[in-house]
């Protein structure tokens, strides 16, 4: 019996552990399950707590920085269109046929030169025609002319006529019907007179009409050589030798020649209004040029159109750039160093002087740095040429060398 009674409480101790064990657990799940519960709400009570805090107790903080001064040059870039600084087309001012084309596409030209010949058969004609018609003009202004002056000799003698009669008419010499008829004479003179001075004076006017109208056709001869306006290139040519050609510009008249100046280019720029004040004649700029990806060329402002386009609310600038100078290719030395040429100061004595060429055109190179338009080029100089060196100045041949001093 004692021997099942330890074992009953055993079992009983045994239950009642796993009851306590078991009781236990549970209030440490229910402790750990409140605490997980409740340690967010805490943990926002504490930062509540700490903001408001800092909101009574700390200073506030903020970003500073200090102000810079605007670069003194502001860097615009814009688009714009190259033109030759002067363009036109030429047209004849007369009819005829072409008798001689003197240049073609690309010939550089000067000022008054010869650009072609047209042959005027019919003005030359008119010409000869209205010389004829001023001589029979002259010479009726010299009939009238005479005719004025018989007249005014023949009214003279009728006044010294009708003088005589009257005297003997006081005498009763003559009859009263005697003495009327010179009294006739003498009106009918006169009227005669004021018709030929009327008819002297539209002679003269007849005279001076048809002298202008020769001088006209003169003037208008002398446009049988078409001259070019200014100094440039031909950049068209539509006509050829024999070619019909039409005066006037008329819009199914094609021009005989359109040629362009091109020492000095001009560019044309639409600035956004923001920039517009900026705008002044002589406001230094640069142009970049697709052709030459790494090249700027120096330029001005030349002028400003004074008021906004209405639709783009832009400026539209005009700005002049210098164009790269043209040497002989001949003119270069190629040596290990950068290409150079040399030129003779105003003593005498050679430089050399590296330049940056552009566009190689076979007989010319371009240069785009590295010389102005007043330094003389050694158009082929020798290998055996210094630095320093004097030499004498020829007129340019083919061929030429410098002569040593």
């Amino acid at each position: 019996m004692a021997t099942r009674w330890n074992l009953l409480q055993n079992i009983k101790d045994k239950g009642l552990a796993g009851n306590a064990r078991g009781i236990i657990l549970t209030l440490i799940g229910l402790l750990v399950l409140g605490t997980i519960g409740m340690a967010p709400r805490l943990w926002r009570e504490r930062q509540l707590r700490a903001s408001v805090k800092a909101v009574d107790t700390s200073t506030p903080l903020v970003a500073v920085g200090f102000p810079t001064r605007a670069p003194r040059i502001t860097e615009v870039v814009l688009p714009g269109s190259i033109q030759a600084v002067q363009e036109t087309a030429i047209y004849a001012r007369v009819d005829g046929y072409l008798k001689r084309r003197l240049v073609n596409i690309g010939d550089q030209v000067q000022n008054g030169q010869v650009l072609a010949e047209v042959d005027t058969p019919e003005l030359d004609q008119q010409l000869y025609q209205a010389r004829a018609t001023l001589a029979q003009a002259t010479s009726a202004l010299q009939q009238a002319r005479a005719t004025l002056q018989h007249n005014e000799t023949q009214l003279e003698y009728n006044i010294t006529n009708l003088d005589r009669w009257r005297t003997m008419k006081e005498r009763d010499l003559v009859a009263q019907q005697d003495l009327d008829d010179r009294q006739v004479l003498v009106k009918s003179g006169q009227a005669d007179v004021d018709a030929a001075r009327a008819n002297v004076a539209a002679a003269e006017a007849n005279v001076t009409a048809n002298r202008a109208n020769v001088e006209r056709l003169i003037n208008l001869q002398s446009f049988q050589k078409v001259r070019a306006p200014f100094s440039g290139v031909i950049t068209v040519r539509n006509v050829d030798n024999g070619a019909l050609i039409s005066a006037g510009s008329s819009a199914n008249n094609q021009p005989l020649f359109r040629m362009a100046q091109t020492d000095s280019l001009r560019i044309f720029v639409n600035v956004p209004q923001t920039f517009m004040v900026s705008m002044q004649p002589g406001l230094a700029a640069e142009i970049a040029v697709r052709e030459f990806p790494r090249r700027t060329f120096a330029a001005q402002v030349a002028g400003v159109s004074g008021a906004l386009d209405p639709t783009s609310r832009t400026l539209l600038t005009e700005v002049h750039s210098d164009p790269p100078f043209i040497i002989p290719a001949s003119a270069l030395i190629i040596r290990s160093a950068s290409p150079q040429v040399a030129i003779v100061g105003k003593d005498h004595k050679l430089r050399f002087q590296v330049v940056h060429l552009g566009r190689d055109y076979g007989s010319t190179v371009e240069v785009l740095e590295g010389l102005s338009d007043r330094d003389q080029l050694l158009l082929a100089p020798s290998d055996d040429l210094q630095e320093g060196e004097a030499v004498r100045i020829v007129t340019p041949s083919a061929g030429a060398k410098p002569a040593r001093s």
